[in-house]
């Protein structure tokens, strides 16, 4: 899975709900909002999935097969012996499979699993996996899982992403690997994804498409507790939530905060995201990353204090690249591509307080078929045979525009940017918003060399900020990261950004660039 950031030159029962924050920002409605949705308030009020997980029930449902936690291997003997879509209610207490790494429950098509308060799966640093194979419409709820050692970039429940799972008031929590991966259609809501070695949930499938998951409602919290970017650097493999050949998703309501690492990142052929009502807090890395994917919405977040440390760590290096909060990295609008919208749209989202705003990127090295591709050689959604983008055919039309994921069609308008330094303990570089590229240099048989898509990325790709509200010191980077902008020059020739944006520089803490 890709690296983060700039992927440099060679020589990432009730739902818990958010109460819209108020942007302060006009002419920002959303045309397809639900009738009778709440007005934005100033406030934000998250439910505390961890804190006060919704209890399970106390008795077994009729018809259900009760698993004893005194037996150990009960659960997966009894969903052996037992057909598909039948019920299981596991009592309160310890439970445990056999003492083999190997020992998962394996459902059948339509199982239920269902826990009792008190009731939980414990993997006793023993075994890999806690519910794996390919049975599609698997339910659990109420059930806590826990102290299981997945392998990296494997998870602990749903191993095999198989599709049509549903995972609802769960704690899935200390785990090595992912708590979680994903399969199409699965649903995930107001469950507590907490302190797992990797990520809280891998929205990955090694083969086909995950398509039609629903994130909605839970927490996900101090996640990546091995640091795995410190022990493969730059693996880009860490964070709350990593999203992989997603088609389709919603991810909504969540309260994703205080993971090592990213808060949400979606990487790698991505497509139709809508991204809203999130808190979005304390995360070390960035809140959000969308990197060589296609069109999304992002609205209606609040996001707040992310990205202090790895921020600060690449300043203190004096590194001058525009590290962002929110962060758009090759991605862009596809009309040829089917989704429920044709653009990266990022609206009435309120950003308070983070290491910077938002960054939109694209490595002119990085395209299908050049060695400076980290996604593990995977091309673009319109072009199938990577083998194409190769000299010379690259070099016209229409490989040249295809074979390179494009940072355009960005529209960031009605948020609100907030940043008080002597907040976020800053005297350099926290204060950026950009659109940007670097030098194309490699390889020797790029199209892509020199300005081109430093050119493309700021003037002609249509990437635009408007009506926003900016409260600061904010400055603004254009074209490459040397060219630092006052908001003046941001608005005015050759730029133009930011038409009817406000800007008020004050609490700006101690300023410097």
């Amino acid at each position: 899975m890709g690296n983060t950031w700039r992927k440099r030159v060679l020589p990432a029962a009730p739902v818990a709900l958010v109460l819209l924050a108020a942007t302060g920002c006009v002419n920002g409605g959303a045309s397809d909002a639900p009738a009778g949705a709440p007005a934005e308030a100033r406030s934000t009020s998250v439910a505390k999935v961890c804190a006060k997980p919704e209890r399970g029930p106390e008795k077994a449902p009729e018809g259900a097969v009760t698993v004893d936690p005194g037996k150990v291997g009960d659960l997966a003997a009894k969903t052996r012996s037992n057909p598909a879509h039948t019920t299981f209610w596991l009592r309160p207490g310890k439970h445990r499979l056999d003492p083999d790494r190997y020992a998962q429950v394996i459902p059948k098509k339509g199982n239920r699993y269902l826990g009792a308060p008190g009731a939980v799966l414990d993997g006793r640093k023993v075994n890999q996996y806690a519910f794996g194979g390919s049975a599609r419409d698997v339910t659990i709820r109420h059930l806590t899982v826990q102290r299981f050692v997945a392998p990296q970039d494997q998870g602990v429940v749903n191993h095999d992403s198989a599709d049509g799972w549903v995972i609802e008031h769960a704690t899935i929590q200390n785990n090595s690997g992912a708590g979680l991966m994903a399969g199409a259609r699965q649903q995930v809501r107001a469950n507590c994804l907490r302190k797992n070695g990797q990520y809280g949930l891998n929205a990955y499938k090694p083969k086909g498409v995950i398509s039609r998951l629903v994130v909605e409602g839970n927490e996900i919290v101090g996640n990546n507790t091995d640091d795995w970017e410190r022990r493969r650097k730059g693996c880009g493999c860490t964070g709350g939530v990593k999203f992989w050949a997603v088609d389709g998703a919603d991810v909504r309501d969540n309260w994703v905060h205080d993971n090592r690492g990213t808060g949400l990142w979606a990487d790698t052929n991505n497509n139709d995201f809508r991204i809203e009502k999130n808190v979005i807090e304390s995360n070390d890395g960035a809140a959000l990353i969308y990197e060589t994917s296609y069109n999304a919405v992002i609205r209606k977040n609040t996001i707040r204090r992310n990205n202090w440390v790895e921020g600060r760590r690449y300043a203190e290096r004096g590194d001058n690249f525009p590290f962002a909060t929110v962060y758009v990295s090759e991605s862009g609008g596809e009309p040829r591509i089917h989704a429920r919208t044709k653009k990266i749209e990022i609206y009435r989202n309120v950003l308070e307080d983070n290491w910077s705003g938002i960054t939109l990127w694209e490595n002119a090295d990085r395209f299908c078929n050049s060695p400076a591709n980290t996604s593990s050689g995977d091309c673009t959604l319109l072009v199938k045979d990577t083998d194409r983008c190769a000299k010379p055919a690259i070099s016209t039309a229409p490989l040249y525009s295809d074979c390179r994921w494009k940072t355009q069609r960005v529209d960031i308008h009605d948020n609100r940017f907030v940043l008080d330094k002597s907040v976020v303990d800053c005297t350099a570089k926290c204060d950026r918003m950009a659109v940007l590229a670097n030098y194309g240099t490699y390889p020797n048989w790029s199209p892509y060399k020199g300005e081109r898509v430093a050119e493309a990325i700021t003037r002609e790709q249509h990437n635009r900020w408007y009506d926003n509200s900016y409260v600061g010191p904010w400055k603004f980077v254009a074209h490459d990261p040397s060219r630092v902008l006052d908001f003046g020059q941001w608005q005015g020739a050759p730029y133009r950004q930011d038409k009817n944006s406000t800007f008020r520089a004050r609490g700006g803490g101690r300023d410097g660039q």
